[in-house]
C-alpha cells in the first residue's frame, strides 16, 4: 500500500467551543525508533480533548498538537528497532495525542492487537479508558475481590469500564449517574445499585447497602464538593483515586476522618507518564483483561460515531452529558 504524503487532521484553531475544531491537510508523520504509524480506522473521544480545545490541557512537549488520546486501525509502517507488529496488523494504542487525523505514530510499546470480537469503533474508543481504570483502580487504589467499590459517573467511558472490571475481578459494584434511564444502564453493566445523584445522597446510600461499611475504593471524576462526600463515605482502610475535577480541585475538607478511618487520598494523570509506565499498563491489560474481552464478558460501551470531519459534532455530544459510554470518530 502506498501512504499518501498527506493526509486530514482535526487542529484547534483557537481556544473555545467546538466549533473551533476543523479539518485540515496536514503531512503524514513518520514513525521514529520503536514506533510505528498506524492508519487511524476509530478514535475516541475523551473529556480532555475538550479541556485541550479549550486551552485549559496542552499536550506535553513533542506530542502532537492535534487533540486524540486512543486510536484503532492498521499498521502501515514500522520504525527502526519495531519487532511485535507487522504491517497490516490490526492494533489499538494508546497516544498521547493526534489521534483525530487518518494517521498517527503511536509508541510500539503502547499499542496491542485489537481484542478477537471488537469493531474497530469498539476498539477505538478503548485505550484511554482501560488503561486509566486498571491504573487507577487495580494498580493505586489495589481493588480486591470481595471489596466495595463506588465509581462516579457510572455512565462515563470510565464509570462503564471501571464497573465492568470491578465486577469481573469479583468486587461489589456501586455507581453514581444522573438520571433514571442512566442508573438502569449502570447496573445492567453489572452495579449492584446505582444511585440517582440528582435524587440520592450517595453517602447515606452506600452506607445503607453495606450496613455501615462504606467503599473500600472510590474512584472519582467529580471533585469539588465530592472530595469531602467521598471521605464520609469510604471505609476504614479506604481508597479514593481522583482522576478528574468536573466540579472543580479545590474544596474544604475537615481531615480527621482520614486520619481516623486511615484513609489513602491518591490520583493520576496518564498522558504524561513516560512509555514505560504505559507499557507496564498494557502488558497487564493484555494478560488480565484481554481474555476476559476475548470471552465476552467485558465489553466496551458505544454510544454514536461521527465521520473524523464531524468532531466538533461528537464534542457537542460530549458536552451535554446524554451520553452513555463511548462517542468514536471514524474514518471509511
Amino acid at each position: 500500500m502506498t501512504i499518501a504524503n498527506k493526509m486530514v487532521a482535526i487542529e484547534i484553531t483557537q481556544p473555545g467551543g467546538p466549533e473551533v475544531l476543523a479539518p485540515h491537510q496536514l503531512p503524514v508523520p513518520k514513525p521514529g525508533e520503536n514506533e510505528v504509524l498506524i492508519e487511524i480506522k476509530a478514535a475516541g473521544i475523551n473529556r480532555p480533548d475538550i479541556l485541550q480545545r479549550q486551552g485549559a490541557y496542552p499536550p506535553p512537549p513533542g506530542a502532537p498538537t492535534t487533540p486524540g488520546l486512543e486510536v484503532a486501525g492498521i499498521v502501515r509502517a514500522l520504525g527502526k528497532g519495531c519487532s511485535r507488529f507487522d504491517i497490516g496488523d490490526e492494533v489499538l494504542a494508546l497516544v498521547s495525542g493526534g489521534g483525530y487525523a487518518q494517521y498517527c505514530v503511536a509508541a510500539e510499546a503502547n499499542t496491542l492487537p485489537i481484542p478477537k470480537g471488537l469493531s474497530m469503533a469498539e476498539a477505538g474508543g478503548l485505550a484511554e479508558t482501560f488503561f486509566t481504570v486498571w491504573t487507577n483502580v487495580f494498580d493505586r487504589a489495589q481493588l480486591k475481590a470481595g471489596e466495595v467499590f463506588l465509581v462516579h459517573g457510572g455512565t462515563s467511558g470510565i464509570g462503564t469500564t471501571a464497573i465492568q472490571l470491578a465486577k469481573a475481578f469479583g468486587a461489589r459494584v456501586f455507581a453514581t449517574a444522573g438520571g433514571v434511564e442512566k442508573c438502569a444502564f449502570a447496573e445492567k453493566l453489572g452495579a449492584e445499585k446505582c444511585f440517582n445523584y440528582r435524587k440520592q445522597d450517595f453517602v447515606a446510600e452506600v452506607k445503607a447497602v453495606t450496613d455501615k461499611h462504606g467503599a473500600d475504593v472510590i474512584l472519582d471524576m467529580v471533585g469539588g464538593d465530592y472530595i469531602e462526600r467521598n471521605i464520609k463515605t469510604a471505609a476504614v482502610n479506604g481508597r479514593i483515586v481522583s482522576i478528574a475535577f468536573l466540579h472543580g480541585s479545590r474544596a474544604e475538607v475537615n481531615f480527621m476522618p482520614v486520619m481516623l478511618k486511615r484513609l489513602t487520598l491518591t490520583g493520576s494523570t496518564l498522558r504524561i507518564r513516560s512509555i514505560a509506565d504505559k507499557q507496564a499498563i498494557a502488558d497487564a491489560l493484555y494478560e488480565k483483561v484481554w481474555p476476559l474481552i476475548e470471552a465476552g464478558k467485558v465489553k466496551p460501551q458505544l454510544f454514536k460515531t461521527f465521520p473524523l470531519e464531524q468532531a466538533s459534532k461528537a464534542h457537542e455530544l460530549m458536552e451535554t452529558s446524554s451520553h452513555i459510554g463511548k462517542i468514536v470518530l471514524v474514518n471509511d
